[in-house]
């Protein structure tokens, strides 16, 4: 059992049995839940993500913590089908739902993986990009991840993070803090059942997980340069971009 990252809270379990048994759990409504309660919005924030990879030529891309596969499924249709994309997750149910929807789409050069993204099984500097989307706050160890998404970046490359994070804006922030708290997991639980509190699980994780420039500072610190960070809808999430 990994280690709990020492910056997060801990009270928060996120320990990969019970992260993994989680999602297991909430996998066959997992892409309902997301686009209902983010109301479609996450959808916009994997093509604003996509747009920003720098993808040049056809080697390989790796999407960490890929879930049920919509943002390795995005990568895919805008690099084109000679460019191999990999999905890697720990989480096997979620990963049958993103090879359903690949089956779907033949066009797609897309192979899934189950991988915790802490222990990748890929040699070093093998893919020219590298991105993780609404995952990294999950991995137990937030550094580990980090280091392990270089590791496997080329030299040169992009490592981009699209996650959750926290609007200051002054009414804003104290309505999604609201809706984040209160309403967002009686939501979930009603739709999405599970006994590992997934959708208190969430706005609990987001709340100890570092955004803004103490994200960018950690990416940093992990061997990246030139990180730059773009907050999305009024600083609900934000895109994070470095180079190997």
């Amino acid at each position: 059992m990994a280690t709990v990252d020492a910056t997060n809270t801990k009270e928060l379990d996120k320990s990969n049995a019970r992260v993994r048994e989680m999602f297991r759990q909430i996998a066959p409504r997992y892409d309902l839940m997301n686009h209902l309660l983010s109301l479609n919005i996450d959808k916009r924030w994997r093509n604003q993500t996509v747009s920003r990879l720098r993808i040049e030529g056809n080697a390989p891309i790796l999407d960490v913590c890929t879930g049920t596969g919509d943002l390795a499924l995005a990568i895919s249709r805008r690099a084109g089908a000679e460019t191999p994309v990999v999905g890697s997750d720990f989480c096997h149910a979620m990963l049958a739902i993103g090879d359903q929807k690949r089956k779907q789409q033949p066009e797609a050069n897309v192979n899934f993986l189950e991988a915790d993204a802490q222990h990748l099984p890929f040699d070093d500097n093998q893919f020219q990009v590298v991105t993780v989307a609404f995952g990294l706050r999950n991995v137990a160890d937030t550094d580990r991840g980090l280091q392990e998404m270089v590791r496997v970046c080329r030299p040169g490359g992009q490592v981009v993070v699209l996650e959750f994070s926290q609007p200051t804006a002054p009414g804003l922030k104290q309505a999604y803090q609201f809706y984040f708290k209160h309403a967002l997991p009686r939501i979930g639980q009603m739709l999405a059942r599970n006994d590992k509190s997934a959708y208190q699980y969430l706005p609990e994780s987001v709340g100890s997980f570092p955004c803004g420039q103490a994200l960018a500072n950690r990416m940093e610190q992990n061997g990246l340069h030139d990180v730059k960070f773009t907050p999305l809808t009024f600083g609900v999430a934000t895109i994070y971009e470095g180079i190997k």
